[in-house]
């Protein structure tokens, strides 16, 4: 089964800069096999035995630490989780233009508890859902404006994501099922 990492943070606004091909190379020598990268905001497509996924985040994290001295979070799904995202966008279900839709992928699931307290009007026009591990966003004035932010939703839910919008999501599905 292929899987996707999704990188927090990589190459943004010039900082925290990580080459593509030296990203390619930890996960190969984490004991990853066809391993690919999707444009330069650290997504990483591969398959990979159960043995190895166990720890690769962590030990994907701690690579860049040490080569580059930054920290990046790394959040994986694979492709039957990311089918089922596609499949399950409530706003596209309710018929909104893909442009203005978003994905925050989570690294934990959050507790129901948090997931109450989030305050649904905290960005005037935006909306989102939490299902699962993940955060459906709709945001039609685009994410650069919206106060749903990585920040806000990783301290209210105490966890770590990273957003992807709903183009490379389907880009990513597809170079996954090559």
């Amino acid at each position: 089964m292929k899987h996707v990492a999704l990188l927090r943070g990589v190459n943004v606004g010039g900082r925290n800069l990580l080459p593509m091909k030296d990203l390619a190379n930890m996960f190969v020598e984490a004991g990853c096999k066809d391993v690919r990268t999707y444009i330069q905001s650290g997504n990483v497509i591969f398959s990979a035995p159960p043995t190895a996924l166990k720890g690769l985040p962590g030990l994907v994290t701690e690579r860049i630490a040490q080569r580059f001295g930054y920290r990046i979070p790394v959040i994986l799904r694979n492709s039957e989780q990311l089918g089922r995202i596609l499949s399950g966008n409530p706003f596209l279900l309710a018929g909104e233009t893909q442009k203005t839709l978003h994905v925050y992928f989570l690294a934990d699931l959050p507790d129901r508890r948090a997931v109450g307290e989030l305050d649904i009007d905290r960005s005037p026009t935006d909306s989102f859902r939490v299902s699962d591990r993940e955060i459906y966003l709709h945001l039609p004035n685009g994410m650069a404006r919206t106060k749903l932010t990585n920040a806000y939703f990783d301290s209210k839910l105490s966890t770590t994501s990273t957003a992807r919008n709903w183009a490379t999501l389907l880009k990513l599905f597809e170079l996954m099922q090559a």
